[in-house]
């Protein structure tokens, strides 16, 4: 290989991962990039993310198709080096094939040296990425980097100052925005996240849509008149749909008898991603860890009584529910730290119990992708307010499939607010490598003995499954008992905390 073309591989994503699932390219062959700038969205065991590029230049070849799982260590994308023969539409590029009807496609070259500064931060870029740092994920690249969507730079100037020029080209009116389907020399639809998963939901096919933004940017507007429009089933052929969306295409033997049932078989769906990284974990949680369970019934009509008032007195600053019950649940683990812990075994056999000095509070969060823990790092220095901030701020990343691997795997004890769901309780699955995982059911009305009368009172269940390696059931029902009464009495045991 020419030593123009610089190859890069995909990377560990941080968490010793070993494949990624690529869900769209947010470049296309022909385009100038910079150091750091966006170059494919994959989706990972944990979360989707958008991959970075360590290199400048002309990019040569993708290695890989929306839907396609990579290999970390195999080549993601060539990019020949700017002002390079390989970059600059010579023979020895590589071929763009040209749709019918199209503009010139010939690629444009910058024909332009990079200066010291872009060379130093991709090296930088490139060593660090070597080391195992992570630092391939957005928001984690060197400084200076590009500031998102795809852009390809005008006309060489002779100035090197323009090699960081599309990082500064940004139209303030648009829509953050990354590349739809593009010719090599022609500006076509470049759209937002947003917009794009707006379209791939109700199947509207971008490259059906004349977008009424600036150089034919499709905005919002025009997906959903799209969406409005009778002749909406125009869609994206179905495999891209499975593909970006995470759902796969119906196999070729749907259709099929099954052998057990007799019935016909509608469809068989790959599992991967998010999906496949809950049912190892599941698998491996049920098979080691040997958990029991226990639970009690609660009166939380004193900590609705006191959230009420407190309300009254803010209405935009009154933490949820689940955040004070989270701040007894970080002042019961200080109180019994052995459900604080991580139960190992190491290869020669031997095992032990390994506390942390603080605890990194997870909780269960439904998204489209399926149900992912994000964690609220050094939860038991916060505040009830402060952990509600973190808890929306977590919930709207992950569900934006924006969470970053630290906030998904960092957990060591996890809080699931399963009532949301109008159920009382569940048999939990704790979330391995933790050792515990506390339930709360839905709050109802009851009838519930008050000062020896009858009274109906606000009662919910909590449900406490811990791994009995680690502890035995009294210091699980201490735990336990701690926390009911603080949802009972939270005006005593916040003035404690």
């Amino acid at each position: 290989m020419s030593s123009d073309m610089q190859v890069f591989k995909l990377p560990d994503l941080g968490e010793g991962l070993t494949e990624a699932e690529l869900v769209n390219w947010l470049v296309a062959v022909g385009d100038e990039i910079v150091v750091d700038q966006p170059i494919a969205e994959v989706e990972t065991a944990k979360s989707m993310v958008e991959v970075p590029s360590p290199y400048a230049g002309t990019v040569a070849e993708l290695h890989g198709e929306a839907g396609q799982t990579l290999d970390v260590g195999k080549p993601l994308i060539s990019i020949a080096r700017a002002g390079s023969a390989a970059g600059s539409g010579s023979p020895a590029a590589a071929p763009v094939p040209v749709p019918a009807g199209s503009v010139d496609p010939s690629p444009v070259s910058s024909g332009l040296d990079v200066s010291p500064a872009v060379k130093a931060a991709a090296e930088t870029y490139r060593t660090e990425e070597k080391a195992g740092s992570g630092n391939v994920l957005i928001g984690y690249g060197t400084p200076g980097g590009a500031t998102g969507g795809r852009t390809r730079p005008r006309k060489a100037s002779g100035s090197a100052d323009s090699v960081s020029a599309p990082v500064a080209v940004a139209e303030p009116v648009m829509e953050p925005a990354v590349a739809g389907t593009r010719i090599p020399g022609k500006l076509s639809a470049v759209i937002s996240p947003l917009v794009r998963k707006m379209a791939r939901d109700h199947g509207v096919s971008l490259d059906a849509i004349a977008g009424s933004g600036a150089s034919g940017l499709i905005m919002r507007k025009d997906v959903e008149a799209a969406i409005s429009a009778p002749e909406a089933p125009a869609a994206v052929p179905a495999p891209r749909v499975a593909a970006v969306s995470g759902v796969a295409p119906a196999s070729a033997d749907a259709g099929s008898v099954d052998s057990r049932t007799g019935l016909a078989v509608s469809a068989r769906t790959p599992v991967r991603g998010v999906r496949k990284a809950v049912a190892a974990n599941m698998t491996r949680s049920r098979s080691e860890i040997p958990e029991a369970t226990v639970w009690v019934d609660v009166d939380a009509t004193a900590l609705l009584e006191m959230r009420a008032e407190l309300k009254k007195r803010a209405p935009h600053d009154t933490p949820g529910l689940l955040a004070f019950i989270a701040r007894f649940v970080t002042a019961g683990l200080k109180k019994y730290p052995a459900l604080n812990t991580r139960f190992e075994t190491a290869s020669d056999g031997s095992q032990e119990i390994v506390g942390f000095d603080g605890i990194n509070l997870g909780f269960a969060a439904q998204t489209d992708r399926g149900l992912v823990v994000p964690s609220v790092r050094n939860a038991h220095q916060l505040s009830a307010r402060e952990l509600d901030a973190e808890i929306r701020r977590l919930t709207a990343v992950a569900r934006d499939g924006k969470a970053t691997p630290t906030e998904l795997g960092s957990g060591t004890f996890t809080l699931n607010n399963y009532g949301v769901f109008g159920v009382d309780g569940s048999a939990a699955i704790i979330n391995y490598p933790e050792v515990a995982m506390l339930g709360v059911g839905r709050i109802i009305d009851k009838p519930w003995v008050v000062n020896g009368e009858l009274a109906v009172r606000k009662v919910t269940e909590l449900t406490l499954a811990f791994d009995h390696r680690v502890c035995d059931g009294e210091t699980a029902a201490g735990f336990l008992r701690y926390v009911a009464d603080a949802i009972e009495n939270p005006g005593g045991a916040l003035a404690d905390m």
